[in-house]
């Protein structure tokens, strides 16, 4: 779903360890969410304050990249299909009806007759087919138009060798009807679109490259009628097709300095979900804490894109090497994978062996005997105390027992994610969540062609494992995901870490439609404050 280099995110192993004291356990609605029965209720609140960790804001989702923005879209936008708010699983978003051709290859989806944009004008096939266009522009780099390549002829338009946007397979008949071309069949297609980057964009917003200055014509529950360097505020959409369902009219987003003015914010009773940043240790009332584990890995990572670390023998070594133990140190969830154990997925072998002697014989075997002429590896990190200790381990591993030069890079925060696209570095690393329930969201990342492969990882190997998992479905496709993750392992290109757990201090106690999950969204369709009741024998004034 979404890469997340936040200062948050980096030190959320810290803020755990003061956190698991006061885990917790939270379980989803006791029973599954009625979503064809609108059920209105008499509130006391109708207005909601959230806070974020500080960072541009990017209002169009075809740049977008990080997971407080993609919170942010579930109020402003909305697609064929959307997240339950407990399972994460899809559910009917725009589209009301949709069927899929004997081959598993061409859906047909049915926009609701009812779905509208927040100034009245109707929602249609054709601004779904123009945003997916738009966004595979290949002069755009979008972050996720790889996530597209499912789609019949959207790799080769994205990547510039199909000059002729029409042979991309998306298509319309009318104004309600959208036809979707897969380039191989894909059971997972409903979960992908739930992802922001597959909405709707309004004809009026479709060529503006700069929507810092407006407020975008969005489809969603919400819209934005003010916005501020450190606040965003957004009202109901009454024209929503499902408007009697969302219980709140008004959206207040925050984005303090720092956490301490977050923690403020929630202990003055101002924000009522704190999302971003925050002082745990000046928390006045802590029952809020909310702990619990996301489809997210915390991962270092070796680029193939220059010689000779485009061997995989030689990355091998450098994985043999490493003290896995110590690394992990202090990470609540250790990761010895990259894709965390959900259920049903078939168990891989991960990093965490070493073996001194057999890393000098690859070495030897690629050319490069003691290390002897190997190029200086450059690692690049943020000035993080945890990504120092973690690079101070790597650096003296390689240097001292494969006589490796090594340099150390520190770069700032707010610099961190362009730096991880140029050429000039060997080590990075990244925590990525996945954008739906499925170890694809992270092996895709890893594919040859994809925008999002940072590592520049380029294996024949692990191109046909994937492409044999587009043609299989249920366990026999988990099998061969399972085997194209081994393969990513024992390649030495990715070096997990940790799983990353998701932080948030809500009230659950006062807030409805807030669960613990997965993905760690909350569609703020969904929120509602819970009713008042008095106690007995005392009357509200009005």
């Amino acid at each position: 779903m979404k890469k997340s280099h936040s200062r948050r995110n980096l030190l959320l192993a810290a803020f755990f360890c003061i956190a698991v004291g006061s885990l917790v356990s939270q379980e989803g609605p006791s029973e599954e969410p009625d979503f064809a029965e609108t059920r209105p209720r008499q509130l006391i609140r109708d207005e909601l304050t959230v806070t974020f960790s500080q960072g541009d804001i990017e209002l169009d989702f075809r740049k977008s990249y990080l997971a407080s923005e993609a919170q942010l879209f579930t109020a402003l936008y909305e697609g064929l299909f959307t997240y339950h708010p407990f399972t994460m699983e899809p559910i009917p978003g725009a589209a009301e009806k949709w069927n899929v051709s004997e081959d598993k290859k061409t859906w047909t989806f049915t926009i609701r007759a009812n779905a509208r944009y927040w100034n009245g004008d109707p929602v249609k096939a054709a601004d779904f087919r123009a945003a997916w266009i738009s966004l595979l522009d290949p002069k755009r780099e979008s972050p996720y138009s790889s996530l597209f390549d499912v789609i019949e002829g959207a790799r080769e338009y994205r990547m510039g060798l199909l000059k002729d946007k029409a042979k991309v397979g998306i298509e319309i008949n009318g104004d309600k009807t959208l036809i979707v071309r897969l380039a191989t069949p894909a059971s997972f297609f409903p979960s992908m679109l739930c992802h922001h980057s597959f909405s709707p964009i309004h004809p009026s917003m479709i060529d503006r490259d700069d929507w810092s200055e407006t407020s975008p014509v969005s489809n969603g529950p919400f819209y934005i009628t003010e916005r501020e360097d450190d606040r965003i505020v957004l009202v109901k959409n009454k024209l929503y097709w499902d408007a009697a369902r969302v219980s709140l009219n008004r959206l207040i987003l925050r984005y303090p300095e720092d956490g301490d003015e977050a923690t403020a914010m929630w202990n003055s009773g101002e924000a009522r979900w704190v999302a971003g940043e925050v002082n745990l240790e000046t928390l006045t009332d802590r029952s809020g804490i909310v702990v619990n584990p996301m489809f997210a890995t915390h991962y270092y990572f070796i680029r193939s894109a220059k010689k000779p670390w485009d061997d995989h023998r030689l990355r091998r070594a450098l994985t043999l090497v490493l003290p896995w133990e110590q690394m992990r140190e202090g990470h609540y969830l250790p990761a010895k994978t990259l894709i965390f154990p959900i259920s049903g997925y078939p168990e891989v072998e991960g990093l965490e062996a070493t073996d001194e002697d057999e890393a000098k014989r690859l070495l030897a075997e690629a050319g490069y005997p003691g290390g002897k002429g190997l190029p200086e590896l450059v690692i690049r990190l943020t000035p993080s105390q945890d990504a120092a200790r973690i690079g101070a381990l790597m650096a003296t591993s390689w240097k001292e027992k494969l006589g490796i030069p090594i340099r150390v890079e520190v770069i700032p925060y707010n610099r961190y994610f362009e730096a991880l696209k140029g050429d000039d570095y060997g080590v990075g690393f990244s925590t990525w969540i996945g954008d739906f329930a499925d170890p694809y969201t992270f092996l895709q990342m890893w594919r040859r062609d994809s925008n999002l492969n940072d590592a520049r990882y380029n294996d024949a190997d692990y191109e046909n494992l994937m492409e044999k998992s587009m043609t299989e479905d249920g366990k026999e496709r988990w099998a061969t995901l399972a085997e194209a993750e081994k393969l990513l392992l024992s390649r030495g290109s990715v070096l997990p870490i940790s799983f990353s757990p998701a932080l948030n201090i809500v009230d659950t106690g006062e807030i409805e439609g807030w669960y613990p999950n997965a993905l760690d969204i909350h569609p703020f369709k969904y929120l509602t404050f819970k009713a008042y009741r008095p106690l007995p024998g005392v009357t509200l004034a009005h």
